[in-house]
């Protein structure tokens, strides 16, 4: 592959962004632009925006999210974001303009979609062809997608669930639904508020379902310090949290997730849900991450649930892999505008 011709696998995710080439990852930043608020200038982008998170005031500096629930919210801000990790991975004198498969939600629609690739290519690249990512994730994972039998995966993103049920390089079934890890951190804050009386802000709830949460009791309860302000009165208070307690405050959204795939398993064929029977449910996503997840659908659906050895980085691995397949190349240019 030669220097002109530099090939690249992007999952443009709510929470984090993952570019792969060659099936390595090669850039990976949060999915967070700061932006002054009087003339939305752009002051820092990725990991430098996430450090500023709940920290900065807010009347002078906002740190946003360009993508919501998996699709563009805010097109400039999206462009601005991606052109800067292109420019991370090759410099700011580009030689080339790279070719990118890039991830879409399978529920998007026909206008999602054309914003994704038109940011893409606004950005700077050469060509983007669009991928569902739940596709992407299975090939990621290492799911044989092309062949007749059923493989089924579900990719836990922060905005999205999506699960869904491939055969022959195509999705036969899908479903989504808008439940993912900050959905999960927002009911961790909600859980502590009442509880405790304590406001935390999202980078430490997300700390906690990291270091601390489950999807179900495990054998140890680990337990974690949490710093926050006192709603009554106003000064910071520490409080300690144990993993039983995320257990508790995370069921509702764990529920949707279930929820998701349950949809997927009651309206597959047959033939499939035997395949998927005897293969089990692959996950993948930054969500699947979740200590316990795998045994927590596992209880609901009464399918074996597998969490993929590379579970946080398959969608952007698999949409690298995707370029240089033609089977896959064909089915996608066929069928992902429908």
């Amino acid at each position: 592959m030669g220097l002109f011709d530099k090939r690249l696998g992007v999952d443009l995710g709510t929470i984090n962004t993952l570019i792969s080439e060659n099936d390595q990852i090669v850039l990976q930043e949060p999915t967070l632009v700061a932006m002054t608020v009087e003339d939305q200038m752009v002051v820092e982008i990725g990991q430098p925006a996430r450090e500023m998170l709940g920290k900065v005031d807010d009347e002078d500096i906002q740190v946003v999210r360009p993508l919501q629930n998996g699709v563009v919210a805010d097109y400039d801000v999206t462009v601005a974001m991606l052109r800067h990790f292109f420019n991370k991975i090759a410099g700011r004198v580009r030689l080339f303009k790279p070719t990118i498969m890039i991830t879409v939600p399978f529920g998007a629609n026909s206008v999602e979609k054309r914003a994704v690739h038109d940011v893409a290519m606004d950005a700077g690249a050469r060509d983007a062809i669009l991928i569902p990512e739940p596709l992407a994730a299975a090939i990621g994972a290492g799911l044989p997608v092309g062949t007749p039998a059923g493989d089924m995966v579900v990719n836990v993103g922060g905005g999205i669930t999506e699960a869904a049920v491939m055969t022959m390089n195509n999705i036969v079934r899908a479903e989504s639904g808008r439940v993912g890890g900050l959905k999960m951190d927002e009911a961790i804050i909600s859980y502590i508020r009442r509880k405790y009386n304590l406001t935390i802000g999202q980078p430490s709830a997300e700390s906690v379902k990291i270091q601390v949460g489950a999807a179900v009791m495990m054998p140890e309860d680990l337990t974690m310090d949490v710093q926050g302000r006192d709603n009554v009165s106003g000064l910071p208070r520490t409080i300690t949290v144990s993993t039983g307690e995320i257990v508790e405050a995370i069921d509702e959204p764990l529920r949707e997730v279930a929820g998701v795939v349950k949809a997927v398993l009651g309206n597959t064929l047959p033939e499939l849900a035997a395949d998927i029977i005897d293969r089990g449910i692959v996950l993948t996503g930054g969500g699947a991450m979740l200590r316990g997840l795998d045994q927590y659908l596992t209880r609901e659906t009464g399918v074996p649930v597998y969490r993929a050895d590379n579970a946080m980085i398959s969608v952007s691995i698999g949409a690298g892999r995707a370029l240089n397949d033609p089977a896959i190349l064909r089915r996608i240019t066929q069928s992902v505008w429908g």
